[in-house]
């Protein structure tokens, strides 16, 4: 049985809408105009326990909405959702003491206290056992080499240390599914790969759910199984991003080392993207022309010291992709 269920769920904002010019703001003081937003159209999707999904889209898709929905803090305009058979926003009190969730953008631990002091709080809040919290507290600290960190003040820490302890304080009581937006954002290298190895190994070794709503596609490949892209309030696409590579985006790159140089080169169904002294970059659809086919033809004509052939980068197919649909990044 899935462990997160959604059917048609829908969210509609009523906003204000600011008349133009003197006329119309004396009019706004004593009625003012409003306009519906649909954030997000009849989405539809299920997620069984222990799988990690990314949640990709454009500004503006609705991921945010959604992810706030699936942890009880907004309440739909309209359709279902169940986790672990809880209503989040029904039974939100039961709900987020099985859900952990890192926002990116936002801290769940007190700016002016020690991060010690944090976690001690939220122990209460989710009223862990002694045990419990100490044994989850220390082998966290131990994962995440967060121990030195555990007696400076929130607002000492740099970015990649207090996003390490926010994942640190998600999970202290022991959460079976975790909620992740945008927790690599403004990262070092070294933090991501870091944050990543991290959970991975979480979802693997201790059978989280993971769901990984982000802008950088590189988390995405990394990490996900299983990608929801969502465009227009609706989902536009449910799958591995390997098979949506196949559909999407044939086209692929051989890059090659000649040993000499060479003239102009022609080849059917292949386009020159670059030349730099003796190397070639090609361009070919690898559903129209095989890649062995393609070598064995300027091998035959030319004398080659390297050549690599590479797919197109997540960047690219998730560009496409939003092209094909409409949906455009902003």
């Amino acid at each position: 049985m899935p462990q997160i269920v959604a059917q048609d769920l829908s969210k509609t904002y009523h906003v204000p809408q600011r008349r133009r010019g003197l006329m119309g703001a004396t009019r706004g003081l004593f009625s003012r105009a409003h306009r519906d937003i649909d954030a997000l159209k009849g989405v539809r999707f299920s997620i069984n326990g222990g799988e990690l999904v990314g949640m990709i889209g454009p500004n503006g898709a609705g991921k945010s909405t959604l992810i706030k929905i699936l942890c009880g803090i907004l309440v739909p305009s309209s359709g279902y959702c169940a986790i672990d058979g809880l209503v989040p926003w029904k039974e939100r009190i039961r709900h987020v003491a099985r859900i952990g969730v890192v926002f990116g953008q936002r801290t769940q631990l007190w700016w002016d206290l020690p991060v010690i002091d944090s976690f001690e709080l939220l122990r209460d809040i989710y009223r862990v056992p002694e045990a419990r919290f100490r044994a989850n507290a220390d082998a966290l600290v131990s994962l995440l080499k967060i121990g030195q960190l555990l007696h400076q003040p929130v607002r000492l820490l740099s970015l990649g240390q207090r996003m390490r302890c926010e994942i640190a304080a998600a999970l202290l009581h022991s959460p079976s599914i975790l909620f992740l937006d945008e927790p690599t954002i403004g990262l070092d290298a070294n933090s991501k790969l870091s944050l990543r190895d991290f959970v991975r190994n979480l979802n693997r070794e201790k059978g989280v759910t993971v769901i990984l709503a982000t802008h950088d596609m590189h988390d995405i490949e990394a990490l996900a199984q299983r990608v929801l892209i969502i465009g227009h309030g609706r989902i536009l696409r449910d799958g591995p991003i390997a098979a949506m590579r196949a559909e999407t985006f044939g086209e692929r790159r051989l890059i090659v080392d000649f040993s000499e140089d060479i003239g102009e080169i022609a080849q059917e169904g292949v386009r020159v993207l670059s030349r730099t002294d003796r190397r070639v970059e090609f361009a070919f659809d690898s559903r129209v022309t095989a890649a062995h086919t393609l070598i064995s033809r300027l091998a035959a004509d030319h004398s080659i010291e390297d050549l690599s052939v590479e797919e197109p980068t997540i960047e690219e197919l998730i560009a496409k992709f939003y092209a094909s649909h409409g949906a455009v990044e902003t």
